[in-house]
């Protein structure tokens, strides 16, 4: 079992800047891969970005040159730097790790909720 606990989300303005967090605890040793997810309202939870334990790293497309995913292993927690925020970044953001490829492998924080303002 691995237990993620997110936050940093808030309200912003159309170009500015947040830093999620999302602190892991539990089988942390099992873990393969980190991600964070976005949800709007009304929409399906989509992959934002992803980093492995080989430190390989995807972004969506949307977000490429903007979010910065990275992982600090002494503090056991996963980071996503978001800059240049727009309105369409809006939304619910889970923290994941994955220790195997099943659902059942895969882990999920509560949600941290990000809003920009246009």
């Amino acid at each position: 079992q691995v237990q993620l606990v997110e936050s940093g989300g808030g309200l912003v303005q159309a170009g500015g800047s947040l830093r999620l967090s999302c602190v892991a605890s539990g089988s942390i040793f099992s873990i393969k891969a980190m991600g964070w997810y976005r949800q709007a309202p009304g929409k399906e939870r989509d992959l934002v970005a992803l980093i492995t334990i080989s430190t390989s790293t995807i972004y969506a497309d949307s977000v490429k040159g903007r979010f910065i995913i990275s992982f600090d292993i002494a503090k056991m927690t996963l980071y996503l730097q978001m800059h240049s925020l727009k309105p369409e970044d809006t939304g619910m953001y889970y923290c994941a790790a994955a220790t195997g490829a099943t659902d059942a492998e895969r882990y999920w924080g509560q949600g941290t909720q990000v809003t920009v303002s246009s």
